[in-house]
């Protein structure tokens, strides 16, 4: 049985929360809509922004090295890092609950509070809609 998952992070992205979680500690990203800096992914340190019943779950991604993943590879971590949970305002998923997202990160300012400002590099989605397995998977579709 295939284990789908909702959300995917890049290696640019992933190699930023690894600098970012070893300043911060253990991370969280949410997802809120609207305009300006609402329409991009917000990383907060855990327990900074707190989630209710008007947020959906959507995943959680996994921000190390797996150490089978290159031969040589210096960056490989000695310690897992727990996964990043990855949050969207329920009236945004509605939008988007047909799309898979993946987090990445380009050079830019940050958006307000979230962790990645000062570093000159902006988190921000590339989605792709959900393939026909995906969609059964998660209940949009019947098989």
């Amino acid at each position: 049985m295939t284990d789908y998952s909702r959300v995917d992070v890049t290696e640019a992205a992933a190699s930023l929360l690894r600098d970012l979680t070893k300043q911060h500690g253990p991370l969280m990203f949410h997802q809120s809509g609207g305009c300006c800096d609402g329409s991009s992914p917000m990383c907060y340190p855990v327990g900074m922004f707190l989630t209710g019943s008007g947020d959906v779950h959507l995943g959680a991604i996994d921000a190390g090295l797996d150490p089978s993943a290159g031969s040589g590879q210096a960056s490989i971590r000695s310690e897992p890092i727990d996964p990043i949970e990855v949050y969207m305002s329920e009236s945004q998923f509605e939008y988007w609950k047909y799309t898979h997202l993946t987090i990445d990160v380009v050079p830019g300012r940050g958006a307000g509070f979230s962790v990645e400002g000062p570093t000159g590099m902006r988190f921000l989605i590339r989605s792709r809609m959900l393939e026909p397995a995906e969609l059964e998977a998660f209940g949009l579709a019947k098989g």
